[in-house]
């Protein structure tokens, strides 16, 4: 049977047309947010990135950055420009997702692994934030297309490109070391694959993937490694504890959406079943997830794993949730159904999510509402401004990195603002003349982060002016409060402490 007959016999929306359709609309919703709703905290911050691209940085490695400058190149220093490449190539992941899954299964397993996705809530609503976690899932399932397209075509040049791929995602996100680890125990447990272990490619994929990653450890070796002291100093930092593995599993259940996330572990199970008997295609999507769940549910025994950390497994959990659904007969309509379910579940919070991002329609939740961030920010600006015009202020403070991000695009092409603290945040900036703090300036603080005894070192003056209240539809979200200092005294910035 053709690829033709075979795609006719599909309902519409699990055909090449239907997806397009389905996943296009998602994405113009995606497109319209992305430009509308104000950033996160982390947002602001990486928005600094994007104006100053580095070969890597304190928090991660640099791609975020660099996809947040292209964006910047042709829409100028706004939010949308900021969030433009992530709304894009999330398009391409669900493309190189279908691919992926025609290879190793057929165009039924394809078309509900790509709704799956869509539909998951961490990708259907958070598909637009410009976080790093936006280019390691990218990167990751573009490496897993890869091997898949090794696996039907034998064709060992596809190492070449798997080993760019994974290379461009360590430069992503340092948890696509765990892809790599994966990759290795598939070439060890599956028969059929030991065979590329004499394969020349294999080995120069892997010098192309440590080529790419030359940047980071470049930078890591001229700042004392401190990056890696961030990333993997916190690994199993602490004792033992149970406080949080359930927070863990509830995220993830949550996130993918909890009736797919149902579908995930059925076809999980199935696909465990033949990965132990060591059948290629099973063992491939298992292994090659296993490490990075390993690594998250032992950090989970230790401390808070993020929500976002498992986002680079979720084309794999959909593509599992897909198998299973597929692979059931047509008389058992109830998982049918279930899987119905789960789609215009998500299609359903994702329309209003992305809606209630741009205009709430409620604020009573306060800092419960997962959008709470992006709240009341522009009247936070304007507040800021007008004081800095009445105080004649020269430059603006910050001892937070969040808001420091979110003050440096409200005031942009007004006043510089600085975070004093945690400098090596910042090494990619010029340092600022020190003469500028000569003038009269304002500290700006969240009231429960305060540190303004500290600058009493460093100014002679700390006064207080008042407080703003950050706010959604009149419901306070939490209080900024504002001094003006002057007459520096002493040292500004907080020493850079070595490793």
């Amino acid at each position: 049977m053709s690829a033709d007959q075979k795609s006719a016999e599909l309902p519409f929306f699990l055909r090449q047309s239907g997806l397009v359709l389905i996943v296009g609309a998602l994405t113009v919703l995606k497109l319209f947010a992305a430009g509308n709703a104000h950033f996160v905290e982390d947002e602001a911050y990486y928005r600094i990135w994007g104006l100053y691209p580095a070969l890597s940085y304190y928090d991660h490695p640099p791609m975020i950055g660099w996809w947040i400058n292209a964006g910047q190149m042709f829409f100028g220093d706004t939010i949308f420009a900021v969030r433009a490449l992530v709304v894009i190539l999330g398009v391409v992941g669900s493309a190189v997702l279908w691919r992926t899954a025609v290879i190793l299964f057929d165009r039924r397993v394809a078309g509900w692994a790509v709704l799956f996705l869509n539909c998951s809530l961490l990708v259907g609503i958070g598909g637009i934030l410009a976080t790093p976690d936006a280019p390691s899932v990218f990167f990751w399932g573009l490496s897993l297309w890869g091997l898949a397209e090794l696996v039907r075509s034998q064709n060992a040049n596809w190492w070449l490109m798997v080993g760019l791929v994974a290379g461009l995602g360590l430069l992503s996100k340092y948890s696509l070391l765990f892809l790599g680890v994966g990759i290795v125990l598939w070439l060890v447990w599956v028969p059929e694959a030991r065979r590329w272990w004499s394969a020349w490619q294999l080995w120069v994929g892997g010098l192309i993937a440590l080529l790419c990653f030359l940047p980071v450890l470049y930078w890591n070796h001229l700042h004392d490694w401190a990056s890696f002291y961030k990333q993997f100093g916190r690994a199993g930092a602490g004792g033992y504890t149970a406080k949080y593995i359930f927070e863990f599993l509830g995220a993830v259940l949550g996130l993918l959406n909890p009736l797919i996330a149902i579908l995930a572990i059925l076809g999980g199970a199935s696909l465990f079943k033949k990965a132990l008997k060591k059948d290629t295609v099973a063992a491939l999507l298992w292994l090659t997830c296993l490490p990075f769940v390993i690594y998250l549910v032992y950090h989970s025994l230790h401390s808070r794993v993020q929500a976002n950390w498992p986002a680079p497994l979720f084309p794999t959990f959909a593509l599992m949730a897909a198998v299973f659904v597929a692979g059931i007969s047509d008389e058992r309509r109830f998982w049918k159904r279930w899987a119905g379910a789960g789609v215009l579940l998500g299609l359903v919070v994702a329309l209003l999510v992305q809606i209630h991002a741009v205009w709430p329609i409620t604020g009573q939740l306060a800092r419960k509402d997962p959008t709470f961030q992006l709240r009341g920010w522009p009247q936070i600006g304007n507040e800021l401004t007008d004081i800095a015009r009445r105080e004649q202020a020269g430059f603006v403070v910050t001892t937070s990195y969040g808001l420091n991000g979110q003050i440096d695009f409200l005031l942009k092409d007004q006043l510089p603002v600085i975070q004093l603290t945690e400098r090596i945040r910042y090494l990619m900036k010029p340092a600022p003349d020190m003469t500028l703090f000569d003038e009269t300036g304002l500290y700006v603080t969240e009231k429960r982060r305060n540190k303004a005894g500290d600058l009493e070192k460093a100014f002679e003056t700390v006064e207080e002016l008042e407080t703003l209240e950050r706010q959604v539809k009149g419901v306070r979200l939490e209080d900024l409060v504002v001094y003006k200092v002057t007459d520096r005294k002493g040292l500004v910035f907080e020493p850079i402490p070595a490793n």
